[in-house]
């Protein structure tokens, strides 16, 4: 059975449900990867930034107990930002290649197309099954960008202790738990606004402007996610020359998420980028005692920050690929009429 399902109001028995699934693909999919816990998951899947809509589907299995709904067997959601619908579709490896995964999309899909938006979206993880049955479906590959993973037990924190001071005089790093405060967003907001026209992927957009700012830090406080920032501060003139994000997830505290790390462009070439990330290390170690890995996504073309992530210790995955769809053509394809 597939219905629509709102994360907010599911019992406690779906929340589970859902996680031994989503567990289940990991162990699949990507083995590699740490499980997932229940801390705030229902969170994660409920809370999202204003102005934007997610609409989730489960699909549940025959119930083998009086009053049991069935194990969820899958699960899709869409969130609709912009003018696009982000698709995310997760079907338990004992009911795939049933029909269930296709199920899904189509159900996301008419509704993406009944709310007026033009293409869906979807990322795919490389060396997956998840790349054929995307591309099976008619989605058309966009983007591609190689995950990197740091492994905290093989650092020289000695060395990285080096690199954190190795910049250029006229420069002062500043660690912020939780986010930078509110009289820096401003300054934070222009300098990841300076460089807005780099190619890093729709899917997962920044936010650049200083109230979206302060939105996008309220709703990963709400999902359970705790950011945490390094920002490099140029003393002359007080503006923010470069900083690195970094937010450890409850759902998963034992690897960490990186986000943007940039650097202005009048403060190019003086040991910032590296410094700043370097830093974040050292200070995470101490923030975050559980914490074993970080994951960071970069574009092949970004070869200055694969240099510094290379000299940190990263060593690269999996790529990451961001595949789209015109909607109204997959409606078509999945329900032809007749």
């Amino acid at each position: 059975m597939v219905r629509e399902w709102d994360p907010r109001t599911a019992s406690s028995a779906e929340i589970a449900s859902l996680l031994a699934t989503l567990n289940a693909v990991l162990a699949a999919d990507l083995p590699q990867d740490p499980p997932w816990r229940e801390a705030s998951l229902r969170e994660y899947l409920a809370e999202v930034m204003p102005g934007e809509r997610r609409i989730s589907w489960i699909a549940q299995g025959e119930p083998t107990a009086p009053g049991d709904t069935g194990a969820v067997l899958g699960q899709v959601h869409v969130l609709l930002l912009g003018d696009i619908g982000v698709l995310e579709v997760l079907v338990h490896p004992s009911a795939r290649r049933t029909g269930l995964g296709r199920d899904l999309v189509l159900r996301a899909a008419r509704r993406v197309y009944q709310e007026g938006f033009r293409s869906i979206g979807v990322e795919v993880v490389g060396d997956t099954p998840a790349i054929g049955f995307y591309e099976s479906l008619g989605f058309n590959r966009e983007y591609v960008e190689t995950r990197s993973v740091l492994d905290l037990t093989t650092v020289d924190w000695a060395e990285l202790a080096g690199m954190a001071t190795g910049i250029s005089a006229g420069y002062q790093l500043e660690f912020f738990p939780g986010g930078p405060p509110d009289d820096l967003i401003e300054a934070y907001a222009r300098a990841k606004a300076e460089v807005r026209d780099v190619d890093d992927g729709e899917l997962r957009p920044s936010s650049y402007d200083p109230e979206r700012l302060r939105d996008s830090l309220d709703t990963l406080h709400r999902r359970g996610m705790k950011p945490y920032i390094v920002l490099a501060r140029h003393e002359q003139s007080g503006e923010v020359a470069g900083l690195t994000e970094v937010v450890v997830p409850a759902q998963h505290p034992t690897r960490a998420d990186q986000y943007d790390t940039i650097v202005a462009q009048d403060h190019r070439g003086y040991g910032i980028d590296r410094a700043i990330k370097a830093r974040m290390l050292l200070e995470l170690r101490s923030a975050e005692p559980e914490l074993i890995e970080v994951q960071t996504w970069n574009a092949q073309a970004n070869e200055a920050m694969l240099k510094v992530n290379a000299e940190l210790g990263y060593r690269p995955d999996r790529d990451w690929c961001e595949y789209s769809v015109d909607v109204a053509e997959l409606v078509h394809r999945l329900d032809p009429p007749r």
